[in-house]
Order: C-alpha cells, then structure tokens, then sequence
C-alpha cells in the first residue's frame, strides 16, 4: 500500500485538510435536547446554546452547552451566571490550540470561568447566590462542571446510570463539612426556642445548606465556587444527559427520572421527568429538567432503550461488572462499548485545580503574565504564583505559573481560610 501511494499524484494541502474535515463530520454525533420546568419562586434559570465553535467561522468545530443554574436568595446570581459563566470559561482556554488540547484544557478554564464569575458577582454587592451544573457536549465528549446540589446523569445505551456531578449538600457530604469548618466555618443545624435543632445541616454565618455556589458574599467565603469538573467519552452508541435543578432530584433517584422517560425523544422525555417529579412530590420548588441525547449519525431516530427488567448492582462507577447473568451482560456492554473516563477533580484548592504552568502540555501564547482567574495583562513585578505560599502546592517552587492578580490572590487565599471571613479583597 505505501508503495502505490508513492506513484499517486500529489493532492493539494487544502483538499486533504477538506476531506478531514469532511469526514470529522461524518463521525461526530447529532446532539438532540428537550427542557422543561415548573416554577414556584422563580429563581431557576438554564441555559441552552448548540451553536458555538471552537474555531470562530469553522462549522467543524462546533459543540453545545447546556446548564442549569438554581438560584437562592433571589435570582441575581442565576441571571448574571447564565449571561457570563459561558464567555468566562471560553476567555480561559488559549487560542489556536488543536482539539484534543482544547478538550484537555476544558477543566481547567471551567475552575477558572467559576471563579471568575463569582468574583465579579461579589463585587456588585449583591448577597443572592445559585448552584451551577455546566456541561459541554464537544463530539462523543461529554465535560460537566457544577457546584450545589443540581445533577447531571447519563443513561447509557446499556441501560447503565452514572452520575456526573457531586452534591454539594453539608447535610450528605462530610469532606465538605470537614474541610468548611478548616477554613472558619461552623457547621450545624438552625437553633429554635427551647434549644431544639431543626432542618439540615447549614453553614454559618448565612444558613446555606450547600457548600460550594456562586455568590452568597454574605455566608463567607468558605462557601466556594471551585467546581467538580468531570470529563467522559461516550462510546459510539451514544447516552442519554438528564441535567436538572433539586427539584426534580428531591423527589427523583436518578435511575428513577431516567427510567421514567426511556423510549421517548429528548423534548417529550424533558416533560415527563418533570411531570414525575411533581406526581411523586408535587411543587415544592423550582423544577427545571434538561434532556440531551448524544446519537449516533446513522441512527437519528434512536432513543433510548427500554429499562431491563432485571439490572444487578454494580461494583465500580464506569467499568462495570455484574454480580450475577456475567455472560449475558458483558455480552449486551461489548454491543454498546463502555464509557471511557478522562477526567475528574473536586479538590476546593486552587493551588491543585489551576495546576501547573510548566508541567502543562497546552502552551500559551499569553506567557506567564495573565491571571489565570481574571485574564488581565500583568507586568512581570505584579504576577504572584498560585503555589506561592500555599502548604497544599504541588509546586515547591513559587516563581512557577499560573499566576494570579493580587485580587484574585486575596479572593484564593480567602476561600483556603487564610484570610478572616468577611474580608473583601474584590
């Protein structure tokens, strides 16, 4: 084969690329959703864009963004985290980076979008907050951002649920608890007449249930807004997202909501997730539902599969095996292929999600003098290192990047518990 290739004629450049693109195209999935929601106080907000592009005129390039955001408080912070959050995030990936490193460079620009967000909303002085689930569809690749207690989930064409976010509830996550009373947070129940305690576990100064949001200035800025970041690759077979605010997960498990809408296409099953989540609870609270179908090319008008009338518990998260009818499962699993877990992160520490510079195998054209937060231009005197410092390093040496503006320095240190609570450094 390589020896006839030498006697072909030469193909130009552009046509070659043409044809990659081409067949880029015939490979990536079609994207279908569905939403629905039932407000009751009004502080729930999504947001739904399928037409962004990595490369700006290159329809190749395309992929989707789908969140919710649940707000509290008021619905300030929901409001200016849809309309920001988006650009914030993409303002933090390099420029002219090939796909598979602008994929590899996702986590790290969404830690960094969050942060971001929550700085500038905190300078408003505004004392609203919302939980954010963030998911970005780029292909067979799915990369999910949140903080609070909305959830995405992924029905695989196996019939497999897998959670894709973590709750930031004080009332169920005791690393969380752990690590807000570290930082000068008390954790505990809210007090009544009598001495009686009531109701979850909350975090004061504020009463705030979650442990991670965006805003809230008035809780203290253990309340951080760091994300768990999860990364996946869907096999060819493509899955199913269900992305909702607690609504419908305080009245839903999550293979409950997913096997209440299998077999319907996205727009329908959005509805039916949220019409079982008030049939089974009624309308407690905002109920918000997103639905995404990742296809495949050749089967657009496959849905997700019936529920099996028999699924074993399963021992680990993505690489599952059953207990007992092995055959017949490995068997149904190698028909579908398995999702392939790239990437996850949930440490609150910046000096470990941000990472390091050097190590990083995305290269920047913007040098060592930017903040990795705010993406503003600094000279080489006001840069200080995001190890700087820090006992959690996994840098010993400070003049080593990503670094930070003094503000966004005061804004890390304060949310590490380095800094009293209540100090504004914005």
């Amino acid at each position: 084969m390589a020896r006839r290739c030498r006697h072909r004629e030469l193909v130009p450049l552009a046509a070659l690329i043409s044809k990659e693109l081409k067949g880029e195209k015939i490979e990536r999935p079609c994207v279908r959703f569905g939403s629905a929601a039932q407000s009751r106080k009004g502080e729930d907000y999504f947001l739904v864009k399928t037409d962004c592009q990595r490369v700006h005129g290159n329809p190749n390039s395309t992929f989707s963004v789908f969140a919710v955001f649940d707000g509290h408080n008021g619905n300030a912070a929901a409001i200016f985290t849809r309309e920001n959050l988006l650009s914030h995030v993409l303002g933090a990936i390099p420029r002219g980076i090939s796909r598979d490193e602008w994929l590899q460079a996702l986590p790290r620009a969404l830690v960094a979008g969050f942060v971001k967000t929550d700085k500038e909303f905190q300078s408003r002085g505004e004392t609203s907050g919302t939980t954010a689930t963030f998911v970005i569809v780029d292909g067979w690749t799915i990369t999910v951002a949140s903080v609070g207690d909305s959830r995405c989930i992924l029905d695989s064409q196996g019939g497999v649920v897998s959670l894709l976010t973590v709750d930031h509830r004080l009332e169920e996550n005791a690393e969380e608890r752990e690590r807000v009373k570290a930082s000068g947070g008390e954790v505990g129940r809210l007090s009544i007449v009598g001495g009686a305690e009531i109701g979850p576990l909350r975090c004061w100064p504020g009463g705030l249930c979650l442990s991670r949001s965006i805003g809230d200035m008035d809780v203290g800025e253990f309340i951080v807004p760091v994300p768990y970041v999860k990364q996946v690759k869907l096999s060819s077979a493509g899955g199913r997202l269900i992305i909702a605010s607690d609504g419908i997960w305080d009245a839903l498990p999550s293979e409950m909501a997913a096997k209440s809408c299998r077999g319907l296409p996205a727009e329908l099953a959005a509805v039916q997730v949220v019409k079982e989540a008030l049939r089974t609870r009624g309308l407690k609270d905002d109920t918000t539902c997103i639905v995404v179908d990742v296809i495949p090319p050749d089967n657009l008008v496959v849905t997700p599969p019936s529920s099996p009338k028999k699924m074993s518990k399963f021992k680990s998260f993505f690489r599952r095996r059953s207990r007992d009818s092995a055959s017949k499962l490995t068997k149904k699993l190698s028909s579908v292929g398995i999702v392939e877990e790239i990437f996850e992160e949930g440490s609150a520490m910046l000096s470990e999600r941000l990472g390091n510079e050097s190590s990083s195998s995305v290269h920047t054209s913007a040098g060592l003098f930017m903040c990795a937060i705010c993406q503003m231009d600094l000279a080489p005197s006001e840069g200080i290192s995001v190890h700087a410092g820090s006992i959690f390093s996994t840098s010993s040496k400070p003049w080593e990047g990503p670094f930070l503006c003094a503000s966004c320095r005061n804004k890390k240190d304060a949310m590490e518990g380095k800094r009293p609570s209540g100090f504004k450094g914005l």
